[in-house]
């Protein structure tokens, strides 16, 4: 938290330079793959300490694969796509535009899932 905290003040302090943001920027990458970190840690030491867990667990793990999985073959499948940019030109790479319609298509799947389980939950628990 520290670290975040004097980062920012710096970013602040220095109007926002180049050399501020791609640090702060390089310090969120660094929290983030932390937290994927400790959280699929977590979820590994759960596994094997709470049998009962590990079907949901890998039924899980498996629902996770086939949604990236879908979503790179869509991604895949639209080619000669280009899309333009601020600059005038097009983003035409086919890796970037996959990665990126594979993360849009991903995020939209988690979304409506986030609604579909809220909704089921609260049905559910007004037929208890």
């Amino acid at each position: 938290m520290a670290i975040t905290v004097v980062l920012v003040a710096y970013a602040i302090l220095t109007s926002g330079s180049d050399t501020a943001v791609s640090i702060n920027i390089i310090w969120g990458y660094i929290l983030f793959g932390f937290s994927l970190l400790v959280a699929v840690v977590a979820a590994i030491k759960d596994m094997f300490t709470n049998t009962a867990g590990v079907k949901k667990t890998l039924l899980s793990v498996i629902l996770i694969v086939v949604v990236i999985g879908a979503a790179i073959a869509i991604s895949a499948s639209h080619k000669g796509l280009t899309i333009p940019n601020s600059e005038g030109g097009v983003f035409d790479d086919p890796f970037e535009l996959i990665i990126t319609e594979t993360s849009i298509i991903v995020t939209y799947v988690a979304f409506v899932a986030a609604i579909v389980v809220a909704l089921y939950s609260v049905v559910r628990n007004a037929l208890k």
